[in-house]
């Protein structure tokens, strides 16, 4: 089968954390046999962003990292018709520009053979509803959501004509435990600023139990504010910018824990939503402790393969617990990974997404024949 993914971008991961997804599931394809294409605007943001900040050296690093995959930049010139035209599958993420959105979908209502999936994830289906209820989703096929409480605000809106849950998961070919590597610092947190959506929770949960405790760390991320360096520095935290994702399996091998803290937009409005460092951490076999999120879909076993601290208190006696029984953080570790390897790889997620094409190749085949129907 030919798929094609319309992404923000499959070649930068520079505050764009649905590339790592992404890049796994295209991996799986294609060790499966099937053609996976990546479409991404030629001046997508974080693209530029990694450009800008990087140079030509980060695509290089990605064209290194994942050989197998095949990106395809884009302009307004760009005959997407033509793209489209011998694909079996084509799925928009919900970054893409939604005249090409609509566009897509008129592709499909106008003769495209191909089905045709919606994916998002992101909160914008809650904190800027008017922006995706003006997205012209009636010809797509189905909406990809990746939590279930993302998938019932799609469906109390009556966007889309279906909607399934496909949570993200862990590239397992890359995200694995490195026992030859030595750990020898303390923590390493890996996540982005978050345009201040979580600046709270990362002092309560991150940079005050490190102070207190005397910690070694690592943080790893982009655009940190001022103040927040400042912050991180104060409590002897290294703050080291931006980390290509193929490496990071061997920075979490190197620390004896990390920590997991969600956006406020997901822990408030859309439970059942980790981050996918969440994913990709247990998938490397390092204890994880939490700051507070629902999981509510039961992804997990709170307390066997995380612990979960509802303040910054919880946190800095699990951070202190973990540290000092070796026994807790050897169970933590091979729990977590358990889950990972039997519930939320990315072979998984390619599964579930061959069974969300079965049901739309169902639900077609039925609509077809009710409209044979009428017209009789």
């Amino acid at each position: 089968m030919r798929f094609l993914f319309y992404t923000h971008s499959i070649v930068s991961d520079w505050n764009h954390g649905n590339a790592h997804f992404l890049r796994g599931i295209m991996r799986e394809l294609v060790a499966r046999g099937h053609q996976a294409i990546a479409l991404e605007p030629a001046d997508g943001w974080s693209r530029s962003n990694l450009v800008a900040e990087k140079g030509s050296f980060a695509i290089e690093r990605f064209r290194k990292d994942f050989p197998e995959l095949m990106p395809v930049t884009y302009d307004a010139a760009f005959d997407h018709e033509a793209w489209i035209s011998d694909a079996d599958v084509v799925i928009v993420h919900e970054w893409t520009e939604p005249d090409l959105v609509a566009r897509l979908g008129k592709a499909k209502a106008t003769g495209g053979r191909f089905t045709l999936l919606f994916h998002d994830t992101h909160h914008r289906a809650i904190s800027a509803t008017q922006a995706i209820s003006a997205l012209q989703l009636e010809h797509y096929d189905g909406v990809l959501a990746f939590g279930e409480a993302l998938r019932e605000s799609y469906l109390r809106a009556g966007w889309g004509k279906r909607v399934f849950t496909w949570h993200e998961a862990a590239d397992n070919h890359l995200f694995q435990p490195h026992p030859e590597i030595e750990r020898s610092a303390d923590l390493i947190w890996i996540g982005n600023w978050g345009d201040d959506e979580r600046s709270a929770e990362i002092r309560e949960f991150l940079v005050e139990p490190v102070r207190e405790l005397g910690l070694s760390g690592t943080v790893h991320g982009v655009r940190y504010p001022r103040q927040a360096l400042a912050d991180l520095a104060a409590a002897g935290l290294h703050y080291e910018g931006w980390i290509a994702n193929a490496d990071v399996p061997k920075a979490f091998a190197a620390n004896r824990i990390t920590v997991h803290i969600p956006r406020r937009p997901y822990r408030e409005s859309l439970p059942g939503i980790p981050t996918i460092r969440m994913f990709e951490a247990l998938a490397c076999g390092i204890p994880l402790v939490s700051a507070p999120w629902s999981d509510v879909e039961r992804l997990f076993r709170p307390g066997v393969d995380f612990l979960f601290a509802n303040n910054g208190s919880e946190m800095r006696r699990h951070l202190r617990a973990v540290l000092h029984d070796a026994d807790l953080a050897a169970s933590l570790a091979t729990s977590g990974l358990e889950t990972i390897r039997l519930r939320h790889t990315c072979r998984h997620r390619a599964d579930q997404l061959f069974g969300v094409l079965a049901e739309c190749g169902r639900r077609q085949a039925a609509d077809t024949i009710l409209a044979t129907e009428a017209a009789e």
